[in-house]
């Protein structure tokens, strides 16, 4: 299915990072994407984004509408004809807005839940709880913004970080029919701070049946703000199989 190209506003978008064991993330993962492994783990998370004024690209703002949405996503790659791509896989996607669960995988890729979010934001404190109405997904965050990324963190800087995200701007998602349906992300600007979590918790990551103990740790958190975004439409890629959200 070819999906029309969507423009917005970028609100606020938190990454929220986890470094994850690839023996792991292979398994959950549809051919033919593989992990991409960087410093020995692999990154996935949490995208927590407020978009405004969504709309097709080329009507009025006025006909867009609002959302806050979370959507889990893994760090990978593939084979493509011009080499090896890069990007991210999304198994799951959770939203506010009834539009963006009837508009998902018709105007743009990927089955979105509906969801309860409770997010209070005062530009320096961010405190996010989201409740899927399936029960089957949560994700809770208490976060403020820093000076620097942790010292624990893969990444040895603020730059490197906002590197490695920047290259992860084509996201894909499981469709019907045997294939992975995808997106590309440009934004006017790229900026990222970072931000020092103080709690975090995401029952899809928590989930031991699907991460085992010790699989998963904290990376890091970053955020983005108020930033013109377009997103247009990739050529989709075979699957072979997919793991159930």
């Amino acid at each position: 299915m070819r999906f029309p190209t969507i423009e917005g506003l970028i609100r606020r978008r938190v990454l929220v990072n986890f470094r994850v064991d690839p023996a792991v993330i292979r398994a959950l993962l549809p051919a033919p994407l593989r992990p991409q492994i960087t410093g020995g783990a692999v990154q996935a998370g949490i995208c927590l984004i407020r978009l405004e004024t969504m709309r097709v690209a080329g009507l009025p703002a006025a006909l867009g509408f609002d959302s806050e949405n979370a959507a889990h996503r893994i760090a990978v790659e593939w084979d493509a004809a011009g080499g090896v791509q890069s990007g991210v896989y999304i198994p799951r996607r959770d939203t506010n807005s009834r539009i963006g669960v009837l508009a998902g995988g018709r105007l743009f890729p990927g089955e979105h839940h509906l969801a309860r979010f409770d997010v209070r934001d005062d530009g320096r404190e961010l405190a996010f709880a989201m409740a899927s109405r399936d029960g089957r997904t949560s994700v809770d965050l208490r976060a403020r913004s820093a000076r620097a990324m942790p010292s624990t963190s893969a990444f040895a800087s603020l730059a490197a970080a906002s590197r490695f995200f920047e290259c992860g701007s084509l996201g894909y998602s499981p469709a019907g029919g045997g294939r992975l349906d995808g997106i590309r992300l440009v934004t006017r600007r790229w900026k990222l701070e970072p931000l020092e979590v103080d709690y975090v918790r995401s029952s899809w990551f928590g989930d031991t049946t699907r991460f085992p103990p010790g699989s998963v740790e904290l990376d890091s958190a970053l955020i983005m703000r108020d930033t013109e975004s377009v997103w247009h439409p990739l050529p989709s890629l075979p699957l072979i199989a997919v793991r159930a959200a």
